[in-house]
């Protein structure tokens, strides 16, 4: 397992953008698969973006083209820019590690208003 901490969440108007990181820690960070999900006010969690090891991304069909999810194995990090936001990309965003996942670290709040 690999330990995940959520930063750079905010309150931001729409068409804003905010830059969230996931810092993990342990010597196999870089063997996961990492992902962002985000969980709206009453709903589920769900996937967003995720990253693979060599740095491919993936993206949810309503983030596509705003979204970008990279990362940084030295720095045992991944990242998630947010452009072009929405109302309803407000919630709290978590990252994980996929298959096998970690533990749910606290997420960072995303809240888009204006």
């Amino acid at each position: 397992q690999v330990h995940l901490v959520e930063s750079g969440g905010g309150l931001v108007q729409p068409g804003g953008s905010l830059r969230l990181s996931c810092a993990g820690s342990g010597d196999l960070f870089g063997i996961y698969i990492v992902a962002w999900y985000r969980q709206a006010p009453g709903k589920q969690r769900h996937l967003v973006a995720s990253v693979t090891q060599v740095g491919t991304p993936n993206y949810a069909d309503s983030v596509r083209g705003r979204f970008v999810i990279s990362r940084d194995n030295a720095k045992k990090a991944v990242y998630l820019q947010l452009n072009n936001l929405k109302s309803e990309d407000t919630g709290v965003y978590y990252c994980n590690t996929m298959n096998p996942q970690s533990d749910w670290g606290q997420g960072t709040q995303v809240i888009v208003s204006s």
